[in-house]
C-alpha cells in the first residue's frame, strides 16, 4: 500500500535527526515509536529490495498511526513548514470559510506543502479549521480516509507551536458541535497548556469557564462587593440569563470529560473566583453530584457538593485560627478571605439545593434572544422565584445563612462516615464560621 506522496520525503529528515530538535525525555516517544529493525540482506537483490520496501512501508504505517492517535507534545513541525502554512493561508481561508471538503481535498492533493509534515496534518492546519468552525473539513481531516489525503490525518491531541491543543481552541470558540466532533475522535479534556506563549497549566475547561465569565452581562452587572450575600444572589441570576446558555452548554460538554472536577471547582473557590465557581457549579452540577475524585478520608464517593461544603468550612476554620494567631497587618486580608469562603459556601449550598430547578429553567429558554423572546426582567423574576422556593432571597430576608448551613452540612456530615468534618470540635463551631 502506497501511503506517502512526495511531500513526505521531508519527513525522512526528522527521522534521521535533521532539522528541528525533536528530542524527547520519554523512553517511548509517540513521535518516534520503536519499529522492526531491517532484516539481514538476502542474497537475491530483487528479494532484498522487496523486503526493504516492506520494512519501510511498515515503519511509515506505524509512524502515521502513532503520530495521529497518541498525545504529541511539543509540536514537532519545523519552522519552515509553519512558514509555508502562513503563505498558504490566502488559499486555505476561503476554502474553510465555505467549509468545502471538495476544495480542501483538491488543495491538499495538489499542494500539501505547509499543510502536512511527518505523516500527519500539521497542528496549525487543523487549528485553522477549528478557528473557522469548518466542521465538514475537520471531520474529513480527523478520519483521514479520503484518497486525496494520501494517508495523512489530523491528531486531536497534538499540541500546536503556541502550546495549546485543538480542544482549547474549540472551547475558546464555544463551538459545541466542534467539541463533540473532537471528543468523537478521541480528544482528551485533560491536556494542559504549556509554553511561553500561553498561561501554563490551563485545561480546556478553564478556557471555557473563564471566557464565559468575561461576558458583558457579568462584568457590567455584578455587584462590586464580593463579600456580600446579595453578590451571590445577583451572580446566580445573571448566569441564568439566555445569553449565558451557549457558555453553560460548552462548559457542561467539557466538564463531562474532565477528571477530578471537584478539585477544579475547589481551586476557583480558593482563588476567590466566585463567578467562575458559579458557572462551573451550575453547568456541571450533574457530574458534581455523582461524586468527587478528591480522596481524603471518606471523600472518594461523596456527593461533590458535600465535599465542597466541607472544604469551605474546614478552610474557614483554618483562616479563623490564623486570624486569632495573627497580631500584625494580615488580619484584614484574612478576614476578607474568610468572607469569600462564606460566600462560596452560600453559592455551593444554593446551587446544590436549587441547581436542578435552575438548570431546567435555563434549558427551557432559547439561546441568545435575537428578538428578545424572553425579556431579562422575566428571566430574573423566574430565577428569583426558584431561589425563593428553595429558601434564598437577597438581603437574607428569607432564610438565615447560618441555619441553612447548619441544616445542610450537619445532614451531609451525619450521613458520610469517616468524613473529615467530624474533626470539627462542635456543630456550634461550624455555625460560628459563617457569622
Amino acid at each position: 500500500m502506497e501511503i506517502m506522496h512526495k511531500a513526505t520525503e521531508s519527513a525522512y529528515d526528522e527521522d534521521n535527526g535533521k532539522g528541528k530538535d525533536v528530542s524527547s525525555t520519554e523512553e517511548n516517544d509517540p513521535w518516534n515509536p520503536s519499529y522492526r529493525c531491517a532484516p539481514r540482506p538476502c542474497k537475491d537483490l530483487t528479494d532484498n529490495v522487496k523486503l526493504m520496501k516492506e520494512v519501510l512501508r511498515e515503519k511509515h504505517v506505524l509512524f502515521a498511526v502513532s503520530r495521529a492517535t497518541q498525545t504529541i507534545v511539543p509540536d514537532r513541525t519545523p519552522q519552515s513548514v509553519n512558514d509555508a502554512f502562513v503563505n498558504k493561508l490566502p488559499r486555505l481561508v476561503p476554502i474553510l470559510e465555505k467549509d468545502s471538503v471538495r476544495l480542501f481535498l483538491n488543495l491538499f492533493k495538489h499542494d500539501s506543502v505547509g499543510l502536512a509534515w511527518g505523516f500527519v496534518m500539521t497542528p496549525q492546519t487543523f487549528n485553522q479549521m477549528i478557528v473557522q468552525n469548518a466542521l465538514r473539513c475537520a471531520k474529513v481531516a480527523l478520519e483521514g480516509k479520503a484518497p486525496e489525503l494520501n494517508g495523512h490525518r489530523a491528531n486531536p491531541n497534538y499540541m500546536n507551536s503556541r502550546g495549546y491543543f485543538p480542544l482549547h481552541q474549540a472551547a475558546e470558540m464555544f463551538s459545541a458541535d466542534m467539541i463533540k466532533l473532537l471528543f468523537h475522535y478521541g480528544a482528551s479534556a485533560n491536556l494542559r497548556t504549556s509554553g511561553p506563549e500561553v498561561i501554563e497549566g490551563l485545561l480546556p475547561l478553564h478556557v471555557a469557564v473563564e471566557n464565559a465569565c468575561q461576558h458583558k452581562f457579568l462584568e457590567e452587572n455584578l455587584l462590586p462587593d464580593k463579600e456580600n450575600t446579595d453578590y451571590v444572589y445577583r451572580l446566580i441570576q445573571l448566569v441564568c440569563l439566555p445569553e449565558m446558555k451557549i457558555f453553560l452548554d460548552t462548559v457542561r460538554l467539557i466538564a463531562e470529560r474532565t477528571d477530578d472536577l471537584v478539585a477544579e471547582v475547589w481551586k476557583y473557590i480558593k482563588d476567590g473566583k466566585l463567578a467562575e465557581t458559579a458557572v462551573l457549579l451550575l453547568a456541571a452540577q450533574k457530574k458534581i453530584r455523582m461524586g468527587s475524585c478528591l480522596k481524603p478520608d471518606g471523600y472518594s464517593k461523596a456527593d461533590g457538593f458535600a465535599v465542597l461544603s466541607n472544604l469551605c468550612t474546614e478552610d474557614a476554620v483554618a483562616i479563623d485560627l490564623k486570624i486569632t494567631q495573627n497580631r500584625v497587618g494580615k488580619k484584614q486580608q484574612l478576614k476578607a478571605e474568610k468572607n469569600l469562603r462564606r460566600m462560596a459556601l452560600m453559592l455551593v449550598i444554593a446551587i446544590s439545593e436549587a441547581g436542578e430547578a435552575l438548570d431546567s429553567y435555563i434549558r427551557a429558554h432559547p439561546e441568545v434572544p435575537n428578538a428578545m423572546q424572553v425579556a431579562h426582567v422575566e428571566v430574573l423574576k423566574g430565577v428569583s422565584s426558584i431561589l425563593k422556593n428553595h429558601g434564598f432571597c437577597p438581603t437574607g430576608e428569607c432564610i438565615n445563612i447560618e441555619n441553612l448551613y447548619f441544616f445542610y452540612a450537619a445532614h451531609m456530615i451525619n450521613n458520610r462516615p469517616g468524613c473529615p468534618m467530624k474533626s470539627c470540635p462542635t456543630n456550634m463551631g461550624m455555625l460560628q464560621l459563617i457569622r
